[in-house]
């Protein structure tokens, strides 16, 4: 798709699709879901650990598969424009936090299950034996591991700045961002 032709459907519509929008909603639910099970995995003892990481191994490779889908749908159908008068370093911040944001849902299952294959730890996901990403490497176990949990706070961070921003837009500006991806009415 050329660019005027994606600058122009872009300029058509002034909310997210209905599938970008349940993709969004579907994502957050499965994020969130993430966050604390990775969080539970990291404060508990052996018997709830086991259970939480078979929980968090595959909701991963759905998140990873989600985003992946997300990314292609956004690329092809773009964005609602922001408001015109929205300063620019606004404008600026929410680029940037989607960016963050794609890369944050690509990269942290891609990290996830490339430290489980440094480990020599199989991969089964729904019942498939997934092939390992890396050979073993312990401490390449290791710098995942920390680079996984670094980016999650990350994605942690994120997502807090990023519901304060569409609770500023929705209750202070009023200014249509939040009806973009909140809206179910046609």
């Amino acid at each position: 798709m050329s660019t005027t032709i994606r600058t122009a459907a872009r300029a058509i519509h002034a909310r997210f699709s209905p599938l970008q929008r349940a993709l969004h909603w579907i994502m957050a639910v499965c994020i969130l879901a993430m966050l604390f099970i990775g969080v539970g995995m990291v404060s508990t003892v052996k018997p709830d650990y086991l259970t939480l990481v078979s929980i968090h191994k595959p909701l991963g490779i759905v998140i990873l598969i989600l985003g992946l889908i997300r990314l292609a749908v956004r690329i092809v159908r773009g964005a609602p424009p922001l408001p015109a008068d929205m300063p620019e370093p606004m404008k600026l911040a929410a680029h940037l936090s989607h960016y963050a944001f794609y890369a944050l849902m690509i990269a942290l299952p891609l990290i996830g299950y490339g430290m489980l294959s440094a480990a020599d730890f199989p991969v089964v996901v729904f019942g498939v034996h997934l092939p390992s990403l890396l050979p073993h490497s312990n401490s390449l176990h290791s710098l995942l591991w920390n680079a996984h949990r670094f980016l999650a706070l990350c994605f942690f961070a994120l997502i807090v700045v990023h519901l304060a921003a569409a609770l500023f837009h929705a209750l202070i500006r009023r200014d249509g961002v939040f009806q973009a991806m909140a809206s179910w009415r046609k």
